[in-house]
Parts: C-alpha cells; structure tokens; sequence
C-alpha cells in the first residue's frame, strides 16, 4: 500500500483516511505498514541529484514570464503547450538572479519510446513530442513524475495497472527508467470506464467514492464482484466468489475497449449477495444505514429482536440494503396502525369476519414461528374450503398498514404474537 501524496493540497488526512476506509470496507488488504511518498522525499532528491550528476536532468532558471510566453505562443500557434529547452544546455553561469530553478529531466530529442503494453500492445511514442517535464519543484519538493518511478524501483514492483490515461506517463516514465539503467515494470492500462450511455463516467453514472456505495446499500462483496468483472471476463462467468477472482484474473481477459458501469447489473449481483448473506451479518450494516436515518429504533431490543427475525424475508425482496429497510417499515409501526386506501378496501366485512375467526386459532399457538403460523393457517382454511387470497391481503392490510409486505407468515412471526394479534384485532 502506498499512499502517493506529493499532491499536498490535495491529499488532506481525511482524503487519506478515505482510502484505508473505502479499500477495509470493500475487503481488501494489503501487506505491510503504507507508505507515504512525501515522507520519502530525501530518497527522491538523491535520485534526481544522480541524473544531474549523470547529464540526465539539468536546471532551469526560467522565469514565470517566460514559461506564460511559451505557454501563448504554442496556444497562438495552436500547439500544446511545450517546454521548449531553453535551459537544457546553458550554463549556470548564465542564471539571472532571484530565480529559483526546477530540475527539468533531459528527455531523448529524437528517435521514439516503446511501452510494451500488456493490455493494448506496443504503443510508440515520439520523443520529440514528450517535453524536459520537471522533476523537482522550484520548492525543492519531488514531482508525481519523479517519486513514482523511485517508489516503484524501491519497492519492488512488478506491474503498474492502471487507467489508459496514464499511458503518456508510462512513455515519460520509461524513461526515466533507462536513464537510471533501472527495468521498468510490466504496464498493463486498462481502458477507462463510461457511463451507461457511452459518456465520460460521472458521479451521476457513478464515479463515486466507495462510502457513497456503502451508504447505497451495496455490499462490499458485490461491489468486487461487479467491479473485477467491469471490462474483464471468464467466459461467461458473471457471479464468483473473491477466492474465485484471485484464481481465474489475468491481463490477457481485459478488454480492449472501454466498460460501461450499469447500476442494473451492480443491483442484480447485489440481490444475489443479500440473498446469500448470512441474517446476522446483515444486521450490522442495516442497523447502521438505520442508524444514520435518525428515524428507526435501532437502540431498542425489542425492535432488533423483530428485525432479526424479519430478516430472512426481507432480504428475499431486495436489491439494495435501503429497499430491506423499507419493506421493514412495518416492525415500527404503532398501534392503532394508519392503513393506506389500498389497505382499507381489503378489508370488507366478510374478511374482517374471517380473521376474527383466525385470530381464535393463532391464540392457542405456543410456538410462534412462521413454519407453525403456515400450518394453522392452511388448516384454517382448508377447513372452511378457502384459499390464501381470501385472508393473505386482509392480514396484510392489519399488519402493516399497506398492501405490500415481505411473506405474511414472515411478517406475523417478526412482529411476535401478541403485537401481531393486537394489531388484526385493532382493525376487525
């Protein structure tokens, strides 16, 4: 892990603290203590030092006014804008006073610079088109450009995958590289990821950081499973454990050509997950989404008790933790409960007859659990030649004030019996 904040305005503790909290909550580790490569900013001076030792690099005087004139000529001329050596072979001498130099690194003039690509192939640059970039500021502090390459040879890696918007930086890298007399590693970049409908990703489509995904209702999980699977594949395999990732993921199954994140897809696989997580577990981050709403009783236990016990149910309709929550909105309900137009027209004299007949037999249940609750129901009515409709939408209608809830066995085992009683006979 290393945190690369040569960016000091940008890499703010709680931008950093963001990090280690998104990548702990998606699941993923690393080894070691991190590192931070402003704190290695002596070992990147010694570095660029050694190129100007060595004619790689030299220093260059050159004033604000001169770098905004060379910044409106090339726009004039309607060129990028280009450092255009004016330093690279004078003498120090020559410096004017009051001017504190940068280190520019000596870029080859001529011939072209090969990225072997592990994604998209040999890419060719040429050299007259990659400027002297600047390796150290005239503050004296490291670049991006410089510490990354330092911080790579030190640390010993092996490949650099990243986003094809990086792919000029891993030509100007390159070298860096050669003139250190250092291999570089294997680059793979990936392309980069649009929109569903084909436009720059935006936090609307969903470049968002990974709290906003937690804070959706997405299950870390699923969050890997979806995004290892965005622009890669293993023939037809939508749906496989982290375990299965490690094994079957490989540079050569990425695609050329740029993912589209879709949020249906992402809600999909997120279904699955919630539907295949363990009831305990996901009481912790339902009870904590709960929590932030202000609105839910999370404290109480007997709430909880209910929660945990709905569970099972409520999950089985979900794509989202916030869609569990709401199909849970029943569990904190007071009594006498407010019903919905909906609820009110199921509930015609004759159904409010049959289950004040029902409500007599589930009195005698001394175990109250949905499987119990299923049987005397079905014994009821086969009893009286009905089928489910005919108290299903009724019971509904008591319980929850509405007309859609999770299983209504679910619904009256969650709530316990006597709430579950008292609510049917507030009504009937």
């Amino acid at each position: 892990m290393r945190i690369e904040d040569t960016d000091r305005e940008r890499s703010t503790d709680a931008a950093v603290e963001a990090i280690f909290d998104g990548l702990s909550w998606l699941g993923l580790d690393w080894d070691g203590e991190p590192v931070f490569q402003f704190a290695r900013q002596a070992r990147h001076l010694e570095v660029a030092h050694e190129l100007l030792a060595t004619g790689h690099a030299y220093k260059c005087y050159c004033s604000p006014e001169e770098l905004t004139a060379m910044r409106e000529k090339a726009r004039a001329a309607g060129k990028p804008m280009r450092y255009d050596g004016t330093w690279r072979d004078r003498d120090a001498a020559d410096a004017p006073s009051g001017i504190d130099p940068v280190i520019r690194f000596k870029a080859p003039l001529g011939g072209k610079t090969i990225v072997h690509d592990q994604v998209l192939g040999d890419v060719t640059f040429d050299n007259d088109q990659l400027d002297d970039l600047i390796l150290v500021r005239s503050d004296g502090t490291p670049t991006y450009m410089l510490s990354v390459v330092v911080d790579d040879q030190d640390m010993g890696i092996t490949h650099i995958i990243r986003g094809d918007d990086h792919l000029t930086n891993a030509a100007r890298q390159s070298q860096i590289y050669a003139a250190l007399g250092w291999t570089p590693p294997v680059f793979a970049h990936v392309p980069m990821i649009l929109g569903p409908d084909g436009a720059k990703l935006s936090k609307r489509h969903g470049a968002l950081g990974a709290e906003a995904y937690r804070d959706m209702g997405y299950l870390p999980e699923a969050m890997r499973n979806y995004l290892v699977r965005l622009g890669w594949s293993h023939g037809n395999d939508e749906i496989f454990s982290t375990e299965q990732a490690i094994e079957w993921f490989n540079l050569e199954s990425i695609g050329k050509s740029a993912a589209r994140f879709d949020f249906a897809k992402l809600e999909n696989l997120n279904a699955h997950y919630i539907r295949q997580a363990d009831d305990a577990r996901l009481m912790t981050p339902v009870l904590e989404l709960m929590r932030k709403s202000g609105e839910w009783p999370v404290e109480d236990e007997t709430f909880r008790t209910r929660l945990g016990l709905a569970m099972s149910g409520l999950k089985e309709r979900a794509k989202t933790l916030p869609e569990l929550i709401e199909g849970a909105e029943y569990l904190r309900l007071s009594r006498p409960l407010t019903l919905s137009a909906k609820a009110e027209k199921a509930l015609s004299d004759d159904a409010k007859g049959l289950l004040g007949a029902l409500v007599l037999v589930l009195k005698e249940l001394s175990d109250w659990t949905a499987p119990t609750i299923e049987a005397a129901v079905t014994q009821f009515l086969e009893a009286k030649e009905l089928k489910l409709g005919k108290v299903a939408q009724p019971l509904r209608a008591t319980l929850t004030g509405g007309s859609v809830s999770p299983g209504i066995y679910d619904v009256l085992a969650s709530l316990g019996q006597a709430e579950a009683l008292a609510r049917i006979e507030d009504q009937v």
